[in-house]
C-alpha cells in the first residue's frame, strides 16, 4: 500500500526520486496521469488495468465518458523505476500542473500522488478543517464490521 507523504526533487531531465518504500511496489510496472485536482497519480500496472477496465465498460456515446476516458488514456504513460529510485515525469503532464523542481508526493493506498508544494499546501489547508473534518469522519461508519475486544 502507498502510504504517507514525501518531499522531492525532480532533476533538470524532470526524474522524480521515488520514495523507497514505493519502489518495491512499482517493481511489476506502473502507470503515471493526470489526476483528478491538479495532481498527477501513478498506479501499479494491476491498478491502472482495473481502472483501464472500467473506462473501458463506459458507454462511448456518453459525453461525460468520453472527457475521463481522454483526461485520464491521453495522458497516461508507463513508467519504470530506474537503478537509483527514479520515474521520469513526461513533459506535458510536468506542464499540467506546473512541476518544476520540487515535488509532494503522498500514497492514497492502490495508487500515489504527485503534487507541487504549493498545491499540496491548499490540500492540506482543507484537510486542517475540524468542522469539515467531522462531517466527512461522519460518512465514513467505523462501528459497523469492527469487532470489540472486552
Amino acid at each position: 500500500m502507498f502510504l504517507g507523504q514525501f518531499q522531492h526533487n525532480l532533476d533538470d531531465k524532470g526524474r522524480l526520486m521515488i520514495p523507497a518504500r514505493y519502489r518495491e511496489l512499482l517493481a511489476a510496472g506502473a502507470f503515471i496521469t493526470q489526476g483528478f485536482d491538479k495532481c498527477l497519480m501513478v498506479m501499479t500496472e494491476v491498478y491502472f488495468k482495473q481502472v483501464y477496465d472500467r473506462i473501458n465498460a463506459m458507454n462511448l456515446a456518453d459525453p461525460t465518458a468520453r472527457l475521463l476516458r481522454r483526461l485520464i488514456l491521453s495522458n497516461a504513460y508507463p513508467v519504470e523505476v530506474d537503478k537509483v529510485g527514479r520515474i521520469l515525469v513526461p513533459q506535458n503532464l510536468r506542464q499540467v500542473i506546473a512541476l518544476a523542481s520540487e515535488a509532494i508526493v503522498a500514497g492514497q493506498g492502490e495508487y500515489f500522488e504527485v503534487w507541487t508544494p504549493a498545491e499540496w499546501n491548499e490540500q492540506m489547508a482543507q484537510l486542517q478543517d475540524i468542522e469539515t473534518n467531522n462531517q466527512r469522519f461522519a460518512t465514513l461508519d467505523l462501528s459497523k464490521g469492527f469487532s470489540s475486544s472486552s
